[in-house]
């Protein structure tokens, strides 16, 4: 079969690999029908993350059709169509049993990360019971490939961790893919007012299409003074921050009301300056956290009802063997107006 392999830090090839086995009686293997990029596989190619090794296939969302199954899987079955959870799920470890997904002592991010992943046309899964969601007939497929990490990620480590409420001043620092997918599952909770931070003009627009009622642009506007005119001087209630560098970290401590939470969802390369001395006395709670995918089932839901479209993220379309292009349009976001790239298996 083809696949995306890294070969080193800047390096990665589409190439030949062998076809995936079943290694363990709960393996599935899944033909890969719909993949996509993310940030996180440009920071794998950058060499930030030194845990992956040269040789691995990359990628941890897709869409596909099982192929094999183990002996002991019991809720998938060959020709299943699936979501493949960018979260790999045992069920039965100390971390699962508090729901703690994330850090599965023998899953958690492991596809494209520990093993190999699902840019290829082939996938092995292991813990299928647990870590594919079966696919309803009439579900968008370039929706449910957003139910992959993406929006789990928003709504889980953004807005839940976040704990937005109905009337709430939310603020959202960064308008990618993850700053609006936090945004649309914010909706859920009815805040009263959603503000989007972000310098690229082409994002914010698109926030304003996804819900958000005031845009801010740092490179032309003075944040802090502009929350506070919005707020009466109090600053937001919750600030979710979607980019993962020192200055969108800090612009969070500058803008939030005393007892709001401050929900980190970037991923931080560097350290950040933490100003207790500013944030302690007012009871300023922070929270971080790697996606659990716990609530999964619940967003396919959503989907299937219509109460969300997330199918909306898809600004391009490639297929599979364009993937290099893919990754080319990618890395050059801001020039390209991407969002999220579907890449189609022919």
């Amino acid at each position: 079969m083809k696949a995306l392999v890294y070969h080193g830090a800047g390096k990665k090839r589409w190439e030949e690999k062998s076809l995936p086995q079943l290694i363990e009686s709960t393996d599935a293997i899944v033909r890969v029908i719909k993949t996509t990029i993310c940030g996180t596989d440009l920071h794998i190619l950058k060499g930030d993350v030194p845990t992956v090794n040269e040789g691995r296939i990359l990628g941890h969302e897709g869409i596909g059709i099982v192929e094999a199954v183990g002996e002991s899987v019991r809720n998938i079955k060959v020709g299943d169509k699936v979501i493949i959870s960018c979260i790999t799920v045992c069920g039965s470890c100390h971390y699962c049993k508090r729901q703690l997904y994330s850090h599965c002592e023998d899953g958690g991010w492991i596809l494209g990360h520990k093993i190999d992943g699902t840019q290829a046309e082939q996938v092995r899964i292991p813990h299928a019971d647990n870590s594919l969601h079966r696919l309803p007939a009439g579900v968008d497929e370039e929706a449910a490939l957003m139910l992959s990490d993406i929006l789990p990620t928003g709504l889980e480590i953004g807005v839940i961790n976040g704990r937005v409420q109905p009337g709430h001043t939310i603020a959202l620092i960064g308008s990618g893919p993850v700053g609006l997918s936090a945004l649309l599952a914010s909706q859920f909770y009815s805040p009263a007012h959603i503000i989007m931070i972000d310098t690229d003009e082409n994002r914010l627009r698109v926030a304003q299409q996804f819900g958000a009622d005031t845009i801010i642009n740092p490179a032309r506007q003075n944040v802090v003074e502009e929350i506070q005119k919005l707020t009466d001087g109090i600053g937001v209630d919750v600030a979710i921050e979607c980019v993962g560098i020192p200055a969108t970290f800090k612009i969070c401590q500058d803008i939030i009301a005393a007892g709001g939470y401050i929900a980190n969802v970037g991923v931080h390369g560097k350290s950040v300056e933490l100003h207790l001395e500013d944030l302690w006395i007012k009871n300023i709670t922070i929270t971080t956290g790697l996606v659990n995918t716990n609530s999964t089932p619940l967003l396919l839901k959503s989907v299937q009802s219509g109460k969300i479209s997330p199918e909306k993220l898809v600004t391009h379309r490639y297929l599979l063997s364009q993937i290099e292009t893919a990754y080319e349009v990618f890395g050059n976001a801001a020039q390209e107006k991407v969002l999220k790239i579907v890449l189609t298996a022919e």
